[in-house]
């Protein structure tokens, strides 16, 4: 017993009354499909949008590194945790993101968290005064997380209105300080795509640093997967826990911009570097990803044969035009119910709950990855279809 339990139980309690109580549930995959519980389900909640957490070269070379480099980098990559091998990676990942440079973080929620106090520290030691931070209603928790830490009250534009962001712009633009817009490409939750080109212009006319979250969009969208900011973006962070099947994130821009987060962020500075397995793994990933172009054509396609299905029946996919496929269900003990019997269905996804998305608008997120067949989809559909009638 600890001297807070009472009130952890009671906190714990009441979201268990609203519908938002989270729990840990061991998994054991299989490849494609998951077993929880005894029982085997097709997975289409996880992120691992290309397969390539189980491919045999990620395998092989992360435990080749291993075997010849350890299992821990021992340090902070500012202390003596800098390997070779560090750099080698961040200069791939660079070359594959079309930027000067590369710097790895631990993961993306780290990244985000980390760098957008530093950038924000930026504007008032330069300047004088606060960074103005436009960002899209729906960025990710550790975005605004980041913001938070570093002091900063963001102007938040609505979701994908670049005419409402435009008007913010124009509003602040006499104020002093510099200015930053930050989005994500792919939203998480909702699976649609910000317009980058058209942030590009925005930013250029209000001279604003573009900050993009990439962690949806690396390896499954862009030419050879590289993503949507290619070019355009100031600063891109993605993962590598995601379609590149591994752990970690980075961040590609500029080497100044690379240079700088080395001495200012702090998720970087105060951790020990990644170990050489997981670097590896993302080694290998750089590999693999730009040959996929067939997987994620079907893994596309694939979506877009659900959302036809999910429409044809009366089912809102929000704006989603990528793998990721909300199906909007409203409340949250509804959205629970129809995940649960979709596992006694034999399908694994998860219900999206306040305050992860807003209140209202709770949800099933499929996550669709590229080893799923015409017929396994069908079967998703239909089921999702007959037990959100049968829940109402």
């Amino acid at each position: 017993m600890s001297l807070f339990d009472c009130h952890f139980t009671a906190t714990l309690s009441e979201r268990e009354t609203a519908g938002t109580r989270r729990t840990l549930r061991p998994v054991v995959r299989q490849g494609g499909m998951i077993v929880r519980d005894g029982r085997r389900m097709l997975d289409v909640s996880s992120n691992d949008y290309l397969g390539l957490a189980d491919h045999p070269l990620l395998r092989e070379r992360a435990a080749d590194w291993a075997l010849r480099f350890g299992t821990g980098a021992r340090a902070s990559r500012l202390v003596s945790g800098t390997l070779d091998l560090h750099r080698q990676v961040e200069t791939k990942m660079a070359a594959f993101k079309g930027c000067e440079d590369a710097i790895l973080f631990a993961s993306g929620w780290q990244a985000n968290a980390s760098v957008m106090p530093a950038l924000c520290a930026l504007s008032v030691a330069r300047t004088g005064v606060p960074m103005l931070v436009f960002s899209d209603r729906l960025n990710h928790a550790s975005l605004h997380h980041g913001c938070a830490a570093a002091g900063i009250r963001q102007i938040r534009f609505r979701h994908n209105d670049l005419s409402h962001l435009e008007s913010l712009l124009n509003r602040e633009a006499e104020k002093p300080g510099l200015r930053m817009i930050v989005t994500e490409s792919v939203f998480s939750m909702d699976g649609d795509r910000a317009d980058v080109p058209a942030l590009r212009a925005l930013a250029d006319g209000a001279g604003a640093f573009l900050y993009i979250d990439e962690a949806h969009a690396t390896g499954v969208l862009g030419p050879k997967g590289r993503g949507l900011s290619c070019g355009m973006a100031d600063l891109t962070m993605g993962t590598c826990s995601k379609a590149l099947g591994g752990m970690g994130a980075y961040v590609a821009g500029s080497k100044a911009l690379c240079d700088y987060l080395a001495n200012h962020a702090s998720g970087f500075i105060y951790s020990t570097a990644l170990p050489p397995a997981v670097l590896g793994a993302i080694d290998a990933a750089l590999d693999v990803t730009p040959g996929l172009d067939a997987e994620r054509a079907r893994l596309l396609g694939q979506a877009e044969r659900l959302r036809v299905m999910l429409h044809g029946a009366g089912l809102a996919t929000a704006d989603s035009t990528t793998q990721i496929v909300p199906v909007l269900i409203g409340e949250s003990e509804r959205a629970m119910t129809v995940a649960a019997r979709l596992e006694d269905a034999g399908f694994l996804t998860v219900a999206i709950r306040p305050p992860t998305v807003p209140a209202g608008t709770a949800r099933l997120r499929l996550a669709l990855h590229a080893g799923l067949d015409d017929a396994a989809i069908d079967r998703l559909g239909q089921a999702v279809i007959a037990l959100t009638r049968d829940v109402a």
